[in-house]
């Protein structure tokens, strides 16, 4: 099921409308093409032929920083778990803040956290290659058999939950209830990661070991 908007009232209301009813529902962080709005304007269609590709997208908005706790795929995350995500976003916001990042915006995806860093930078490889280096290079730092960094959130087309709506994995028990996501901080000024610490974190990754010479 999808759709295209630019009336945030209506994704609102069928967003609202399919929540709980599926699984999870998502959207597209960066600005897509305006001519994309004739495949489906103000309304979601069922089973469309053409979904948002990443040559689609018009600029790099966002960095999305999504800590899942592990657990078994299709589940949905104990409260103990979804605590331990929400602690680890918190713990890597901080360690950013101390090296000169902005504030992110901070958002519970329902059974994780979520990080997402304003960008203002342009669509092409040499971004795409900087952010996926930038999550690699977190997920080398933080993630542990408790809650690993998404390192997979990079493409330009990246869709993430929409906040306000329910996650439905799997059934919802005592032990393993669905939630609502949404917002939980939203910084009163909203800042671009610069450039230059986007590739100081992303140099802080190691570069796999260069085989010996001489050797098979």
């Amino acid at each position: 099921v999808s759709g295209y908007f630019d009336r945030v009232d209506q994704l609102a209301q069928e967003a609202a409308r399919w929540s709980g009813r599926a699984p999870g529902i998502y959207f597209t962080l960066n600005p897509v093409k305006p001519a994309l709005l004739a495949r489906a304007k103000n309304c979601l269609k069922e089973r469309p032929k053409n979904t948002t590709s990443d040559a689609d997208v018009l600029r790099r908005r966002w960095l999305l920083v999504d800590f899942d706790p592990r657990r078994p795929a299709g589940i949905s995350a104990t409260d103990a778990e979804h605590q331990a995500a929400l602690d680890r976003a918190r713990l890597v916001r901080d360690q950013l803040a101390s090296r000169g990042w902005p504030a992110p915006v901070e958002a519970g995806s329902g059974n994780g956290a979520h990080a997402l860093y304003a960008l203002d930078l342009p669509n092409n490889a040499d971004v795409t290659e900087l952010l996926k280096r930038c999550l690699q290079a977190l997920d080398f730092a933080f993630s542990d058999a408790a809650v690993a960094v998404d390192t997979t959130t990079f493409n330009a087309s990246r869709i993430t939950k929409c906040y306000g709506t329910m996650t439905c994995k799997g059934d919802s028990t005592q032990e393993r209830p669905h939630r609502l996501s949404g917002l939980l901080i939203v910084p009163p000024l909203l800042t671009h990661v610069p450039v230059d610490l986007l590739e100081a974190l992303a140099a802080q990754l190691p570069r796999a070991a260069e085989p010996v010479r001489g050797q098979a």
